[in-house]
C-alpha cells in the first residue's frame, strides 16, 4: 500500500506534545520520523507516568511509528551526525525552548541556507519575536494568557481544559502548514520555514469569545457544561437523578423539543422563549420548566423522547465508557501496536481516506534506532561502539 507521504523523511527535536502529536500523524500518513531524544531519559513525556504497562500514557499516546535515535545534540560530535542526518532530511521540526534550536546550528536560517528544499517547522509558545519571545510556555500557562481559563469553568471557578488543548492545536496546525508547504514544494522546489505557536493556534480557536467580547461589549459567562449563549444546551436532571445531556439549535428544533420531549408546544409560542435570545434571556426559567417535566422520568425515558423529536443528545461517559464505546468498535477504530512493554491497544487516526491505511507500527524503546540510523549515515560498527562509549549516543 502507498499513503500520501512515503518517501518523505522528518528529522524532529522534539519534546513532550506539540512536536510529537505532529510528526506522528506525519508517520502515520507513511512518513519515516526519526524522532531525537536525550541519551539516558529521552523526551521528558517519558517520565510522566508509568500507567501503560509501566510506559507513559503521554508517550505512548503520540510517538509511535517513529525511530528513537538517542544522541546529545550538545556534544561536539553529534554536530557532524546531525548535519548529515539533516541533509538527507524533507522536514525538519523542532520545538525546544526558545532560541535553542539557533545555538545548536539548526535555526531556520542556518539550515535553510544549506538546503533551500527543507520544510523548517519551528513550533513555539508565542513565536521569534514581540515581547513574549523568549517567555517559556506550558500548555495550562498559554491556555490563560489565549483567555480560555475566562471562559471556561463556572461561575466561580476559572478552569482548565482537561487535555492539552494549546499543544494539541499547535501540533494540528504544524501538520497542516507541513502538508501545505511540500505540496507548493512540488509546484515551485522551495522548501519554506514555518513559525507556528501555541498561542496563535490556540487563539484561533477562540474565535467566538474573542468576537462576542470585542463586540458585545461583555465576554460570554463561564456555565460549567451548558452552552454561554444557547438555551436549551447542556445538562439537565432527570426523576431518577441522572442528567441528560441535550442540544436544541434553533426555533424548529425548540418547538419539537417542546411538543414532542416536554409535551408543552404552547411553550414554543411564549414571548420569553419564542426566539435563541429570548430563551437565553430567561435561561433559568427555561430550565425550570424542562426539569419539571424531566422529574417524572427516567434517563432513558427522556433519551427516548428526546431522539423520537430528533433532538440531539448524549451520554455523559466516563473515559473507560469511551474506551469501551459501541460506536468505536462498529468502525473498527482499534488497532494494536507495539512498545517495549508488549502490544497495546491504539486507536486509528481519524484521517478515513479512501484506499488508505494509516501507518501505525511500534512505540520505539529509548535509543532502539541509534545503531541503524548511524550506520545508515556510514558509520562503521566500531565508530558507533566508540560514540556510545563517549555518550555521544545511546543503543
Amino acid at each position: 500500500m502507498t499513503r500520501p507521504l512515503d518517501g518523505i523523511t522528518v528529522v524532529s527535536l522534539e519534546q513532550v506534545i506539540a512536536g510529537p502529536f505532529c510528526t506522528r500523524q506525519l508517520a502515520e500518513l507513511g512518513a519515516r520520523v526519526v524522532k531525537i531524544e536525550r541519551p539516558g531519559v529521552g523526551d521528558a513525556a517519558r517520565g510522566y507516568d508509568r500507567t501503560v504497562n509501566g510506559l507513559s500514557s503521554h508517550f505512548v499516546w503520540v510517538n509511535r511509528s517513529k525511530e528513537s535515535l538517542a544522541l546529545d545534540v550538545k556534544h561536539p560530535a553529534a554536530r557532524d551526525i546531525l548535519a548529515r542526518l539533516v541533509a538527507r532530511a524533507d522536514v525538519f521540526v523542532q520545538n525546544l525552548a526558545p532560541g535553542a534550536a539557533d545555538r545548536l546550528g539548526l535555526g531556520a536560517d542556518e539550515l535553510r541556507a544549506r538546503h533551500p528544499r527543507l520544510v523548517w517547522c519551528g513550533i513555539s509558545g508565542y513565536g521569534p519575536a514581540g515581547p513574549y519571545a523568549q517567555k517559556k510556555a506550558y500548555d495550562l500557562l498559554v491556555q490563560c494568557e489565549a483567555g480560555l481559563l475566562s471562559v471556561t469553568g463556572t461561575a466561580d471557578t476559572p478552569s482548565k481544559a482537561g487535555i492539552p488543548v494549546a499543544d494539541i492545536s499547535a501540533g494540528m496546525y504544524a501538520v497542516s502548514s507541513i502538508l501545505a508547504a511540500l505540496l507548493r514544494r512540488e509546484r515551485d522546489g522551495a522548501g519554506a520555514r514555518l513559525d507556528i505557536t501555541m498561542f496563535e493556534s490556540l487563539g484561533e480557536w477562540m474565535g467566538f469569545p474573542a468576537y462576542f467580547t470585542a463586540y458585545g461589549g461583555t465576554p460570554p459567562p463561564r456555565s460549567g457544561a451548558s452552552h454561554a449563549t444557547i438555551a436549551p444546551y447542556g445538562p439537565f436532571r432527570a426523576g431518577d437523578g441522572h442528567e441528560v445531556f441535550l442540544a436544541v439549535q434553533n426555533d424548529r428544533e425548540f418547538a419539537r423539543f417542546c411538543e414532542i420531549v416536554l409535551g408543552k408546544p404552547e411553550l414554543a409560542a411564549a414571548a420569553r422563549f419564542a426566539s435563541a435570545t429570548a430563551r437565553n434571556t430567561h435561561r433559568a426559567e427555561l430550565r425550570s420548566a424542562i426539569e419539571a417535566e424531566f422529574a417524572g422520568l427516567t434517563a432513558v425515558q427522556v433519551v427516548e423522547r428526546l431522539e423520537r423529536a430528533e433532538i440531539a443528545n448524549a451520554h455523559l461517559n466516563t473515559m473507560q465508557e469511551f474506551w469501551d464505546h459501541e460506536q468505536l468498535r462498529a468502525r473498527d477504530r482499534w488497532r494494536e501496536v507495539g512498545s517495549p512493554a508488549g502490544t497495546l491497544r491504539a486507536m486509528k487516526p481519524p484521517f478515513n481516506l479512501d484506499g488508505f491505511e494509516p501507518r501505525m507500527d511500534a512505540v520505539p524503546a529509548l535509543g532502539a534506532h541509534s545503531a541503524a540510523i548511524l550506520a545508515e549515515l556510514g558509520a562503521s560498527r566500531a565508530e558507533i561502539e566508540r560514540l556510545a562509549a563517549d555518550g555521544v549516543i545511546q543503543v
